[in-house]
């Protein structure tokens, strides 16, 4: 029985997503599959897989509410015969690796992120995750980090990058339905290029690059489309759209929202961009984009460099240099039909050798057999 640990299921990220994909692992491999988080809204998909959710405000940071969680843990531990507890954010790994050490269970982590060490606490709060009697990073990006900065020991850390689901972002699988209704729905006109960029209205993922570059196009029918929630980032998407009508763009930069359909999405764009000006930990959009045959440009730091093979897969450009990212969207405008090709065969090889789902599940499960034999060996 594995208990996976995290804040709350709800947010739809990648530790969500992950969760998920690995109870169905665990189910389909004849594991027993415990969630813990405080979601509410999609707890059910976790009972609907064969596993079981239980809500406990594991969420919250107060350190009253982490000792009383760690002794509701370690009875829930005890209760339902758990052997390995495997933490997924940091508020909740504190109770989790304290209730697995009174229970004698084991403790793996996964670290989705660099985390902020700006303050002298925030390292000490960040290093529960590398607690684990194996750390797992998701990106060899992350898992330098890990040893650079909490100097722990490589051999504890194993890289499994986060998996994307091969048969829902692939390009047959999405019906022309799907994809007019967005289309319709965005009021994208026929023949203009679309240059899109998915990801979250938060200042560090690129936006204003992007609009930047979309003045320097050689193509000036070209719309670009922004895909991501607004919720709480108001003032950073009114100052946005403000620039995007300064600089002549109004008509051709549109912020569309949330999207619950990307794979149709992504079968609307000619380009997808990942302009973030923060290395990404993994770099989900890029993966997602050659899964799906879409030319990506990403920039060049993070994550991305394990996922973009520059000249191949797609382009890699300096982040913050709206040149350059103009000068790449260009040159993925201006690809013939055999050039392009080429490039969305080698993107979608390259991610199905890589980053599909079955992998990251088959080599996270592989992690919880090796911790259980080398406690039997031990």
């Amino acid at each position: 029985m594995v208990l996976q640990i995290l804040p709350n299921l709800d947010g739809g990220g990648g530790v969500e997503r992950g969760t998920i994909d690995m109870t169905r692992a665990l189910i389909g491999a004849g594991w027993g599959a415990l969630v813990v988080s405080n979601s509410t809204r999609l707890a059910g998909r976790i009972d609907a897989l064969g596993g079981r959710h239980v809500r406990l405000p594991v969420h919250s940071k107060n350190p009253f509410v982490i000792a009383a969680n760690i002794r509701r843990l370690a009875r829930l531990i005890e209760a339902t015969n758990v052997d390995i507890v495997h933490a997924r954010s940091r508020a909740p790994a504190w109770s989790a690796y304290y209730a697995a050490r009174a229970t004698g269970r084991h403790f793996v982590t996964t670290m989705h992120g660099t985390y902020g060490t700006h303050m002298p606490y925030k390292r000490l709060y960040n290093a529960i995750m590398t607690r684990g009697e194996r750390v797992i990073a998701i990106s060899q990006f992350i898992a330098r980090h890990i040893v650079e900065t909490y100097g722990i020991d490589p051999g504890r850390v194993t890289v499994i990058p986060r998996g994307v689901d091969l048969s829902y972002f692939r390009p047959s699988a999405v019906n022309v339905e799907r994809v007019i209704t967005l289309a319709r729905r965005w009021r994208l006109e026929d023949g203009a290029p679309v240059v899109m960029l998915p990801g979250r209205l938060t200042s560090w993922k690129g936006h204003a690059d992007l609009i930047e570059a979309m003045t320097r196009l050689a193509r000036q029918d070209a719309i670009c489309v922004m895909v991501g929630g607004e919720e709480r980032n108001e003032a950073y998407a009114a100052a946005l759209v403000k620039r995007a009508k300064e600089l002549g763009l109004g008509g051709r930069v549109r912020f569309v929202g949330r999207c619950d359909d990307m794979p149709a999405a992504y079968m609307l764009a000619d380009i997808v961009v990942s302009a973030s000006g923060r290395p990404e930990a993994f770099g989900r959009v890029a993966a997602e984009a050659q899964a799906m045959g879409i030319p990506i440009i990403a920039t060049d730091h993070g994550g991305s460099r394990e996922i973009v093979l520059p000249g191949v897969t797609g382009w890699l450009v300096p982040p913050g240099d709206a040149s350059a990212l103009a000068g790449a969207i260009d040159a993925a405008l201006n690809l013939d039909e055999p050039g392009r090709t080429a490039l969305v065969n080698a993107a979608r090889a390259h991610v199905e050798a890589n980053f599909g789902l079955e992998i990251m599940c088959a080599r996270t499960l592989a992690v919880y057999q090796d911790v259980l034999e080398g406690a039997k060996r031990g």
